[in-house]
């Protein structure tokens, strides 16, 4: 691919972070959830919703297919760098299989996997290209739908995750952890960033050295888990109380 807009290697200045554009797409994907929030009931006419979730799981799937169709044009695709592996890349997958399945069992787990790691990774990206490239796009475009799906799933189809959830989001990120410490050991690869921290500053200088910032990575996600589950908490309580005064 000749255009500079597709290029693997990149001559102009690298994508810098809060720049106007990180920040005009963090705004953008704002006005997108608070129109979803506003218009929620509207989507809930069981036509409209599938139309809707449709629609979602196939942009996610068409940033999953360009991403990898680039790759593959730019002669880059490799095992150690192009696997569905990261963290993002897997709850995109999960997040598609939940809209269009309406499966509360993934959105058990991708409600808080895709929530706390694509709004991380929307405010610190792991990106190097910079606005228009068609990277900075298909970052943006691939964790924005990931944050809009769960929001979806709350917000129109009224699910709820319960404190089991949060477990069991934690024993599956420790499973995809160590299923990552393999393949990276097999592929020289730095997939879910357990072989060193990324490039980029990130959360995880805050953390510690190598191998200890896995563990606060751990501490980290489970408070981050927590913090997400506390408002269907204190919601579930607020109705409890009013029921009881009802009655």
């Amino acid at each position: 691919m000749t255009s500079p807009y597709f290029t693997y290697m990149i001559t102009t200045e690298p994508f810098r972070m809060f720049s106007i554009s990180h920040v005009c797409s963090l705004l953008l994907c704002a006005l997108i959830l608070t129109l979803l929030y506003v218009y929620r009931h509207r989507l809930q006419p069981p036509y409209v919703d599938t139309v809707s979730r449709f629609l979602l799981a196939g942009v996610l799937a068409t940033s999953e297919i360009a991403y990898h169709l680039w790759h593959i044009g730019t002669n880059t695709w490799s095992l150690r760098e192009a696997l569905p592996l990261q963290l993002c890349s897997i709850t995109l997958l999960l997040s598609i299989i939940m809209l269009v399945t309406s499966s509360y069992r993934l959105f058990e787990l991708t409600f808080f996997a895709g929530l706390a790691g694509a709004g991380i990774a929307l405010l610190t990206p792991e990106l190097f290209y910079p606005f228009p490239h068609f990277r900075f796009f298909h970052f943006f475009v691939a964790h924005e739908g990931i944050v809009l799906a769960c929001l979806y799933m709350t917000w129109v189809k009224g699910y709820r995750p319960t404190i089991s959830s949060v477990w069991k989001a934690m024993a599956a990120l420790n499973v995809l952890l160590v299923i990552a410490l393999l393949v990276n050991r097999w592929t020289g690869g730095n997939y879910l960033f357990v072989s060193h921290k990324p490039e980029q500053p990130s959360l995880m200088d805050y953390l510690g050295p190598y191998p200890w910032y896995i563990l606060s990575l751990e501490v980290v996600a489970l408070l981050l888990f927590t913090l997400l589950y506390l408002p269907f908490r204190v919601g579930k309580r607020s109705t409890a109380r009013r029921h009881s005064i009802d009655a």
